[in-house]
């Protein structure tokens, strides 16, 4: 999936709570946390490695998306992703306009607030 990401030699416990507020900064709150690694240890006795999914929302633009389209709900709140690497951690975000592609209205502006809270990390990658 075409994502927004930044890799960052911190590892994840510094990497968090810095988009944590990098995302406050530019508007948007975290709505869930889950510790991914963690969960599929304890359920599976499997290891991903240190791993969590943030559930990060704009109220703002939340409610514009899905006053045009109610099945935007599908895709709240927006997943960020924080995964711990062998030189750091790599926080990645799905792009907004594959997610709602023909929407530049919305896509592009959260597109801008997500490229300015990865942006306060490092080089943003897009691939």
């Amino acid at each position: 999936m075409q994502s927004l990401s930044v890799e960052t030699t911190k590892p994840l416990s510094e990497a968090e709570e810095m988009i944590r507020t990098q995302l406050s900064a530019v508007g948007f709150g975290i709505l869930s946390d889950i510790d991914l690694g963690a969960t599929l240890t304890a359920k599976l006795n499997k290891s991903v490695g240190n791993m969590k999914i943030l559930g990060a929302c704009n109220p703002q633009f939340a409610y514009e998306a899905l006053s045009t389209d109610r099945s935007v709900a599908l895709l709240l709140p927006c997943n960020v992703v924080l995964d711990e690497t062998d030189t750091g951690t790599r926080i990645s975000i799905p792009s907004p306009e594959v997610l709602m592609p023909g929407r530049p209205d919305i896509t592009e502006p959260v597109t801008d607030l997500l490229m300015t809270a990865l942006g306060a990390l490092g080089d943003v990658i897009i691939g």
